[in-house]
């Protein structure tokens, strides 16, 4: 068998499954923006802190964690949080979202809260 059609082949491959990669992380930055957009703008009105503390964060970890996984965890939610505080809507920032894995959206966010 021809070599260079092997090569080929696995070039394609591992090119659609970068690309693959590249898809799932920016649909998971966009719900983790929403769902930090959900806890600031629904459930606390839009301000900043709740105004009732961090009982809904922990009562939110607590139900999602029980039935979607450890991925829901006090922490991430306050990371959530913290990912719509800083790239609010209207921002213009949705490019630079949607490109940036959640691991660099999180670092970028410890650097700005120092």
């Amino acid at each position: 068998m021809d070599s260079d059609i092997c090569a080929d082949i696995k070039a394609i491959l591992s090119q659609a499954r970068g690309k693959t990669a590249q898809a799932v992380n920016s649909a998971m930055v966009e719900a983790y923006w929403r769902i930090g957009q959900r806890i600031v703008e629904e459930e606390q009105g839009g301000s900043e802190k709740a105004t009732y503390g961090e009982g809904l964060l922990k009562a939110l970890s607590k139900e999602l964690g029980a039935s979607l996984g450890k991925g829901f965890s006090y922490p991430n939610l306050r990371n959530f949080r913290q990912f719509f505080l800083t790239y609010p809507e209207g921002s213009n920032c949705y490019a630079l979202r949607s490109n940036l894995s959640w691991t660099h959206h999180r670092l970028i966010m410890r650097e700005v809260r120092l």
